[in-house]
């Protein structure tokens, strides 16, 4: 195995870490700041956004480094870098290294000031500009920018990515944050925006999903004939498996929540809730690590 294959490899793992960062920050900033600011005061709830700010600035980090090895096909040194970061895309990874940086402050004072941070305005002014910054880079360093109708496929990008972090953001912050605490009230109010956020993503990932896919494929033929369209294929089969689960867990909402809030958070009770959406988040982070192999794959091939 050559220089170009094994830093491709780490490529992929680096845009893995990458994506998972961003889905953690950029969904769980959201969802403390829209569904649940009482989480500023959880101590997991602050963890899981200090954990998806250093694998967000990790994953970036790795992956201007790895693809400079990548591209230049050479050893990663300073010459390879600056090759990278003197063309258009290195740039982009350099601006959102930058953008991590920024969103320590967003992060340092959601863990100064808790509950106070998650309900002010001005924090969530300035997480709401640095995660659509995040967004925004991560959208240019993909194929969007190379699609026929540039600015069709970037906003369609940026909106699949929102959708993504909304949706798999929320799972986890739903799952390790609020569930596990089994709080009536937080059950009672917490879980329904939840649900509703999740069916309004999902709508958005999947219209969002097409029109890129329309963009990027020269014909459908691909999606049997090449390798970046079997893998897409893979894709959407695990995203229709999400769905079926995520079904389930809105089923649980509509018919058992009430009796769970009842009942003031009884295990058994929730259980079958917190299965479902364990299942969905898994199966979600497949999606993640197929997206990173999209990303280095050519549509045509």
């Amino acid at each position: 195995m050559n220089v170009a294959d094994s830093a491709r490899e780490l490529y992929v793992f680096a845009r893995v870490l990458d994506y998972l960062g961003i889905t953690l920050f950029v969904g769980g900033c959201l969802f403390v700041a829209l569904l649940w600011p009482n989480g500023g005061n959880d101590p997991r709830t602050r963890r899981l956004l200090a954990i998806g700010w250093f694998l967000g600035l990790a994953g970036t980090l790795a992956a201007i480094a790895f693809q400079a090895a990548w591209v230049t096909q050479q050893p990663i040194n300073l010459a390879a870098l600056q090759q990278l970061l003197s063309v258009q895309v290195g740039r982009v990874w350099f601006a959102k290294a930058l953008l991590w940086v920024l969103a320590m402050v967003v992060l340092a004072d959601l863990l100064q000031r808790r509950e106070k941070a998650a309900r002010s305005a001005a924090w969530r002014v300035g997480a709401g500009a640095v995660a659509l910054g995040l967004l925004r880079t991560a959208g240019l360093t993909g194929h969007a920018v190379d699609a026929p109708d540039k600015t069709v496929a970037e906003i369609a990008a940026l909106a699949h990515l929102a959708g993504v972090c909304a949706w798999f953001g929320g799972l986890v912050f739903l799952l390790l944050g609020v569930l596990p605490r089994r709080q009536p009230d937080e059950l009672a109010t917490v879980t329904p925006k939840y649900s509703r956020l999740a069916m309004i993503s999902v709508i958005v990932i999947a219209s969002a999903g097409t029109v890129l896919a329309l963009q990027l494929l020269p014909s459908l033929d691909v999606l049997v004939t090449t390798g970046y369209g079997r893998l897409l294929l893979i894709k959407l089969a695990v995203f229709a498996v999400i769905l079926g689960a995520a079904q389930l867990s809105k089923r649980w909402v509509k018919r058992r929540l009430d009796f769970a809030v009842v009942l003031r958070g009884d295990s058994a009770t929730v259980r079958p809730f917190v299965y479902s959406v364990a299942v969905e988040t898994v199966l979600v982070v497949a999606v993640l690590v197929a997206a990173s192999l999209l990303v280095t794959a050519n549509p045509g091939r």
